[in-house]
């Protein structure tokens, strides 16, 4: 599982890294606003581990951020524990909401079910009533005639599908889709053509010098 930690205390950060990762996870972890974004919108994250209490922004105000750039599921960590507190966090989007302190094997409990719960609910993604995405099966389906796709057009169709409706930059596709075999931006747009003659051309937008959007 791919995590990113927003948290900048540096002993919980460090001890937090230290056992998501000994839990075979892999966990990329920022301490300040200088990379959240590029974070965000250079990977493709199975969750989100947010301090509400940050020194360099005010959490509240990141969660929404993040909501607007993303539809990963966000756990919030805090030492919050007001109603009124938990109330606005779930009300900006958040999945989960642990206060501090709190036993690591806890945090890992609830990332399961959080993760559990949103790719149980992610199984099937309509994208009209003839296109159907099953993630389980990575299979295409239209008109229930399954559609073959190669690796590299499933994947890039997974990760537009997942954030459905927000825009997947070229550097977040290409690190998804290509990882460590480096490539131009010519790569994905070879890709987007091929899926566009699969799904139709009005699909999938361009956002010039940003990356795509599934409708």
């Amino acid at each position: 599982m791919k995590i990113l930690l927003i948290e900048d205390d540096l002993l919980l950060g460090e001890s937090l890294k230290e056992f998501l990762e000994s839990e075979k996870n892999d966990v990329d972890w920022i301490i300040d606003d200088r990379e959240y974004e590029y974070k965000l919108l250079s990977n493709e994250y199975d969750i989100i581990l947010l301090d509400l209490m940050l020194k360099f922004n005010k959490g509240e105000d990141l969660l929404k951020k993040i909501k607007k750039l993303k539809n990963t599921p966000v756990i919030i960590i805090t030492a919050k524990f007001d109603l009124s507190d938990k109330e606005t966090c779930f009300l900006l989007g958040a999945d989960d909401y642990i206060t501090k302190p709190f036993e690591p094997k806890e945090l890992l409990l609830r990332i399961n079910a959080v993760t559990k719960r949103y790719f149980d609910n992610q199984n099937k993604i309509s994208i009209s009533d003839e296109i159907v995405i099953d993630i389980t099966q990575q299979s295409l389906f239209i008109n229930n005639e399954l559609i073959p796709l190669t690796k590299k057009e499933w994947e890039l169709l997974y990760v537009l599908a997942k954030n459905r409706g927000k825009v997947v930059s070229n550097e977040c596709i290409l690190n998804y889709v290509w990882q460590e075999n480096p490539v131009g931006t010519e790569s994905i747009r070879t890709y987007i053509k091929k899926l566009r003659e699969i799904l139709g051309k009005d699909l999938i937008e361009t956002h010039k010098g940003r990356g795509y959007r599934l409708k």
